[in-house]
């Protein structure tokens, strides 16, 4: 009696163990069995080319792993890495082509003019506070603007004050009477201007150049306006803080944060970056460089249509006042037009009176304005602001506050979408 081969043995076609009668199909190799060459070939092709291409993009560099050709060279560029030197990196946390080239350009963008470093973080509040934790230490005192972004508020006086950090909040309009609240242990004057939400524009020139005699670092975060209409380093500051998710990006499709400092600060924010592990992949980091090339079409387009609404909506009888640093009516508007080279799409309003019924009717389905708070994209929001808990040295007494962000939809087509007032 004749022994059948085992179906499971090499010798034995697939198709044959199947039962299908074909014969001429390949035997089934066990993972083990695969040839050498093959399998390394699977780690190695696809990585060399005979000649460069050039394409109007530069290639997006993703990668963990940085490659040297000596022992010599990975020590020298480490030790470069490590002193912050620009374009050296012994891991992709310390950067890649793609990243190197986003932080060049943000350098070169928000510092024209000026010698600035930048770095990318993975959103825009670790671009506040990583900066704040790596300039001040336990003791140091924090003058920070009572109108700030909300969660830097929250950081200044959760994380920093159990490190032992003070933060004392001052009214936004102080100007050069920032020098009464200036201490011996003062490190950082932290500013944001315009305000977040009530949209005061504060006298930064004349902060800066106190604060700078008294030897204190001045930071801003400058949201608002960037990546065309503010220059943060002409007004004398130290650090601009980028929130790239919004304008800089401009698609709501990304989450990054910049600190841009002058090359004099540049090492201890880099070490604390490095200590932290703070890295930003390459795919966002090309999202944020292709959308600097349309940055300065779209934030013209934004700042048409926010004024064109804005204006529209001073001539409503439900709304006692609009918040709009570019209209003649706002209180620092002379402030603006000295400092600033235009508007962006993001203002606020404050109804006369309202029920919280006809600000949900006003806020809800809409067919333009959606409720949401990351604005600085292409869409246009609507907000409802509650600033009780964000305000200490002025707290809010109007009535009901709307903020709103104008995207690039026809301006037309939003004053419409507001007729329910």
């Amino acid at each position: 009696m004749s022994t059948s081969p085992n179906p499971g043995s090499p010798s034995q076609p697939l198709a044959s163990a199947a039962g299908s009668g074909s014969a001429d199909l390949p035997a089934l190799q066990p993972a083990h069995k695969l040839h050498h060459a093959q399998t390394t070939a699977l780690v190695d092709v696809g990585r060399q080319f005979d000649r460069p291409v050039t394409t109007v993009n530069l290639p997006l560099t993703r990668a963990s792993s940085v490659l040297f050709k000596t022992l010599a060279d990975a020590e020298a560029e480490g030790t470069a890495a490590v002193a912050g030197e620009r374009h050296r990196t012994t891991y992709a946390t310390s950067g890649t082509p793609t990243t190197f080239a986003l932080t060049d350009a943000l350098a070169e963008i928000e510092g024209a003019g000026h010698a600035c470093r930048a770095a990318i973080m993975p959103s825009g509040l670790a671009a506040i506070s990583v900066p704040l934790l790596a300039y001040c230490k336990p003791g140091d005192h924090i003058l920070m603007s009572d109108s700030v972004y909300g969660p830097a508020r929250t950081f200044a006086t959760t994380m920093l004050a159990r490190y032992g950090v003070v933060t004392e909040f001052f009214d936004p309009h102080v100007g050069a009477g920032i020098a009464a609240l200036l201490r011996p242990n003062t490190r950082i004057v932290y500013l944001e201007s315009p305000g977040s939400y009530t949209f005061e524009i504060q006298d930064v020139p004349a902060i800066c150049k106190v604060a700078r005699a008294h030897g204190a670092l001045t930071m801003i975060d400058n949201a608002w306006a960037s990546p065309v209409f503010a220059r943060p380093f002409d007004w004398g500051i130290d650090i601009s803080l980028l929130p790239l998710t919004k304008y800089w990006g401009g698609h709501a499709d990304l989450l990054m944060g910049a600190a841009v400092v002058r090359e004099e600060h540049w090492l201890p924010l880099w070490q604390a970056i490095r200590q932290l592990g703070i890295a930003v992949g390459g795919d966002d980091a090309y999202l944020v460089l292709r959308g600097l090339r349309t940055a300065d079409v779209r934030m013209r387009r934004h700042e048409a249509t926010a004024l064109a609404v804005a204006r529209w909506l001073e001539g409503r009888p439900e709304v006692a006042r609009v918040l709009h640093p570019g209209l003649p009516s706002h209180p620092q508007h002379a402030l603006f037009k000295r400092d600033f080279l235009g508007s962006s799409g993001l203002f606020s309003f404050e109804l006369k009176a309202a029920t919280q019924a006809q600000i949900a009717a006003l806020c809800e389905d809409r067919r333009h304005f959606k409720i949401g708070y990351s604005w600085g994209g292409f869409e246009s929001l609507i907000m409802q602001a509650k600033i009780g808990s964000l305000r200490t040295v002025q707290p809010w007494t109007g009535g009901p506050l709307i903020r709103i962000h104008c995207g690039l939809e026809d301006a037309a087509d939003l004053i419409a979408d507001l007729q329910v007032l």
